[in-house]
């Protein structure tokens, strides 16, 4: 049954490297409970700056290899369905690359 996230029960383009992506979402979770506590010490400005970047970094990262298996997955077998499931995925994908390029 597809609902607008997808077919239900259906395997995800990440469903291979999910622990690498669970790992990579618990570090970055971790960066950023350290830049809370270094704001709560009062710790410098430049400091705090680089560990922002550093976990901002980390989630791009996350965030293009969800898109590498989102377009080399999901939108590659809608494609070659065809028709409207094609053209959502499609509209999907655009909007979420839109939305990671104004980030």
């Amino acid at each position: 049954m597809y609902t607008p996230w997808g077919y239900r029960g259906a395997m995800h383009g990440y469903e291979g490297h999910k622990d690498d992506l669970l790992k990579r979402l618990r570090r970055a979770e971790g960066q950023v409970r350290g830049i809370a506590r270094m704001v709560d010490d009062d710790q410098y400005c430049i400091d705090i700056l680089t560990q922002v970047s550093a976990v901002t970094k980390a989630l791009e990262n996350v965030a293009l290899s969800l898109l590498d298996d989102h377009l080399s997955h999901c939108v590659a077998e809608a494609a070659a369905q065809g028709g409207p499931v094609a053209e959502e995925k499609l509209r999907e994908a655009n909007q979420a690359i839109a939305r990671l390029v104004r980030s």
